[in-house]
């Protein structure tokens, strides 16, 4: 508690290896090749966020085995198959990452259940610290995906911004609402801990908002690198991050700020953000029926405002074909 008030990220060797001994069981030639690895150039202070970054699930067994207490930590660390089966996807991941450098496009990782985004995000931040590394290009390739109707949001993404200002390479991110809302409520009451979603559709709304404004003001402040991928159908967002844009004299095509929509829906915001020169985007899921249904579902049950402004669009639609069957 004491170092986390201190926010600074360092603290004395002395500090160190107290809190090392106290959890760890070592030998001094172990703790000894730690403290050089932390302290190459003999300064005397530990910077424990870099200590921190050393617990990679593929090194998590190195240090758990050594934990004089079995805790989540240990409770939580991948057998050696199971991180065989890691270095496997992650090996799949790269593939794609580096097509998609090559190819001058954007990777975005999708987001999904609450017990398995610690793993998902410690693949993206692999990712991202090599295809996003400011050293070796000027923008990102790799987007992490934020759930806003999550109450930890925004601040497991301000988390996530400070990481990438500190470790160099650029931020990126795709907003969503988010999809699973009557399964994570379900397991919360199941097992028996507060529901991680917030109470309301009002609260998930503000959120989302918050996090918008969040980025693009740090994006104003800090310059290019940062981008953000606004994906929603929800009309308030769009024209509420569209007058922000205009607050901070972003230009409509500024690379760093993408909107997004599902693929024939809400056909009447993607192409009146593209007519007014704003980086729109289609999103198009593909597959077999079977595998494609249940995502467009949950996506319409995260886009229940969606559903709601059908009756607009038919009416847009019907004013069109009178206009051009009038030859207006």
């Amino acid at each position: 508690r004491n170092l986390t008030k201190k926010n600074c990220g360092f603290i004395t060797r002395a500090e160190f290896i107290k809190c090392y001994e106290t959890n760890f069981v070592t030998d001094d030639d172990n703790l000894e090749e730690v403290i050089e690895t932390l302290d190459p150039n003999n300064t005397g202070m530990i910077d424990y966020i870099a200590f921190a970054k050393m617990f990679t699930p593929y090194e998590l067994p190195m240090y758990t085995q050594k934990c004089r207490d079995i805790g989540p930590l240990a409770l939580v660390t991948p057998s050696n198959e199971e991180i065989a089966l890691m270095k496997k996807m992650s090996e799949r991941l790269h593939t794609l990452a580096e097509e998609a450098e090559k190819c001058g496009t954007k990777l975005l990782i999708d987001a999904e259940h609450m017990k398995y985004q610690p793993a998902i995000d410690s693949l993206v931040l692999e990712l991202q610290q090599k295809f996003n590394n400011k050293e070796t290009t000027k923008r990102p390739v790799i987007f992490n995906t934020y759930q806003c109707y999550l109450k930890d949001m925004p601040e497991r993404m301000l988390t996530d911004l400070k990481r990438a200002e500190r470790f160099s390479f650029h931020f990126a991110a795709k907003l969503v609402r988010g999809a699973y809302m009557v399964h994570e409520r379900k397991r919360a009451k199941q097992m028996n801990y507060p529901s991680p979603i917030h109470d309301t559709a009002m609260d998930t709304h503000k959120c989302y908002d918050q996090c918008i404004e969040i980025l693009l003001r740090h994006r104003y402040q800090n310059g290019p690198g940062l981008e953000v991928m606004i994906a929603t159908h929800n009309k308030q967002s769009i024209e509420k991050a569209v007058e922000l844009m205009n607050e901070l004299n972003f230009n409509p095509s500024d690379g760093c700020i993408h909107f997004a929509q599902l693929y024939g829906m809400s056909d009447n915001l993607t192409f009146t953000l593209g007519k007014h020169g704003y980086n729109a985007f289609k999103y198009l899921p593909y597959g077999q029926v079977h595998e494609v249904m249940p995502y467009l579902l949950r996506r319409a049950q995260e886009n229940g405002d969606m559903l709601g402004n059908s009756g607009s669009e038919i009416s847009l639609l019907q004013k069109e074909l009178k206009n051009r069957f009038l030859g207006k």
